[in-house]
């Protein structure tokens, strides 16, 4: 009781301070407790533990929407629709996160065969996001949504219309059809069941990868793909003895 107590203490305290702006008081009581060892390791272990509290339901707002993740017909599958192991990931075209982190997760799934890959289309960032998004679910009629999703992820500079169109016209896609495809009712219901679901998991950012039931929170640069899906197999495993 103590210790909750303190850290609270402490945290409103570091609150108050850092929100105020204000008094001179305030802003040498938040100076006086940055120096103090004891309260320092307290607002780190109360940071430690909100992380932790934050992932946790995260986690259990997934598993509540499993289904929904994982078993949507309208979200393209780049890798074995059969896989062991899923991963769902939250992107937009035009986000250089995304790009940076596709070389990697493009080789897991080539090196990994058991390995689901669903692709849930996320434009949030820019105008150009929501064509770029809808060209590429109007492709999925013309059976390349594998080729030009990956063309775009791979295309630098900035990604105006014509770019995409370009890209577009570069793997083979009819133009004119992707035109009239691209606002198909299917198509928006999928922009749309997408943008339901991340509001639903708290999802605010590309790229978000959930891997099995598993929301992971570090930044994209940090994600070791491989270990991810072992620790993921091994819950399965684990979940399976208990049964």
């Amino acid at each position: 009781m103590f210790r909750s107590s303190f850290l609270a203490r402490v945290l409103a305290i570091a609150l108050l301070a850092g929100l105020s702006g204000g008094g001179a008081e305030w802003q040498a009581h938040a100076q006086g407790s940055a120096s103090d060892p004891r309260i320092a390791r307290a607002l780190q272990e109360y940071k430690q533990r909100l992380v932790l509290e934050n992932n946790a339901a995260r986690d259990e707002r997934v598993r509540a929407r499993i289904d929904a993740l994982t078993a949507n017909p309208g979200s393209p599958v780049l890798a074995n629709p059969k896989g062991d192991v899923t991963i769902v990931e939250f992107f937009d075209y035009v986000c250089p996160y995304c790009k940076a982190a596709e070389p990697r997760l493009i080789h897991l799934v080539n090196s990994d065969k058991r390995v689901k890959l669903i692709m849930k289309e996320f434009p949030i960032l820019t105008k150009e996001s929501m064509i770029a998004s809808r060209m590429a679910l109007a492709a999925v009629r013309q059976g390349k949504y594998r080729p030009f999703h990956l063309a775009l992820m791979r295309r630098t500079g900035r990604l105006d219309e014509a770019a995409i169109v370009e890209t577009a016209t570069s793997v083979g896609l009819n133009i004119p059809q992707l035109r009239r495809d691209m606002y198909a009712p299917e198509v928006t219901d999928e922009i749309i069941a997408n943008f339901n679901l991340a509001r639903a998991i708290r999802v605010f950012q590309t790229p978000t990868y959930i891997v099995g039931s598993h929301a992971l929170a570090q930044d994209s640069a940090d994600i070791n793909f491989s270990a991810e899906v072992a620790q993921a197999r091994a819950k399965q495993v684990e979940s399976n003895r208990r049964k």
